[in-house]
């Protein structure tokens, strides 16, 4: 039998490799912990999971004001309640129309106060934002917003953080209507009716140029098949939720 005899120098250089395969393993280790909580990424809610036939009209109001009372008869000749999303200078130069709405009984929400991308703003500046919007919607309606849509749609872990700290829930949608890139009424009319689903959000705008035309046909066919017509606050769970990666919204008794 070979017998094998460890010098000083050999004895040095074992524990040295044992040492490294140690301190590889707890870093590795570590390293992943924090690459992975990293990698967590927030959601915000683009749709319910719900077995009533249930959808979420919403419209995002920035600019134009051309089209709201519009929009405003043809939602009442359907019955339908649905969410507007203001930006703060929205309120600013259109506050009878605020009212309007209001008054019709929808929902008006947040879209920030100047409609800038959040993510590229700090925690202050986002809550900022937020936070003038709020004051001038709650100043003309006498209710303070819950629902807060970041504009363009762009959002972060940041962006949601400040939303929740706020106590309000971020909104995206699962239908988009694309009336903002000028498609006809027949093109908006496939592209929601073919799409909603029970617990859908559908993303319009209050002054895309076809969209008065599309409404009432949408309106129409979806009552046709049994959709009730809500707002989006009346649409989400506001406790015991849970959000899947694809941005859905379940009771947490569901997952």
């Amino acid at each position: 039998m070979k017998t094998i005899i460890l010098t000083k120098k050999k004895l040095i250089i074992i524990l040295g490799v044992v040492l490294l395969l140690v301190l590889f393993g707890i870093f590795g280790i570590t390293r992943g912990a924090v690459t992975t909580a990293a990698q967590t990424r927030l959601l915000p809610i683009y749709c319910v999971d719900t077995e009533k036939k249930c959808v979420a009209l919403t419209f995002d109001a920035a600019w134009g004001n051309e089209d709201t009372q519009d929009l405003i008869d043809t939602l009442k000749k359907y019955n339908a309640k649905a969410t507007f999303f203001l930006v703060g200078s929205w309120v600013d130069k259109y506050p009878e129309s605020v009212k309007a709405l209001s008054d019709a009984g929808h929902s008006i929400q947040n879209h920030s106060n100047s409609h800038p991308n959040l993510p590229q703003l700090s925690a202050e500046g986002i809550k900022k934002e937020i936070t003038l919007c709020n004051e001038k919607i709650q100043k003309i309606t006498k209710k303070c917003p819950t629902l807060i849509r970041p504009p363009y749609g762009d959002y972060s872990n940041n962006v949601i953080n400040c939303v929740n700290d706020l106590g309000m829930y971020t909104i995206q949608w699962d239908v988009d209507s694309l009336d903002w890139k000028d498609l006809s009424a027949d093109e908006i009319y496939n592209r929601v009716v073919n799409k909603v689903q029970n617990g859908s959000i559908v993303l319009f705008h209050n002054a895309a140029l076809n969209t008065p035309e599309a409404l009432g046909r949408i309106l129409e066919t979806l009552s046709k098949k049994g959709y009730k017509f809500v707002t989006v606050e009346d649409l989400i769970y506001k406790s015991d939720y849970t959000i899947d990666i694809t941005g859905k919204q379940f009771k947490a008794d569901k997952l």
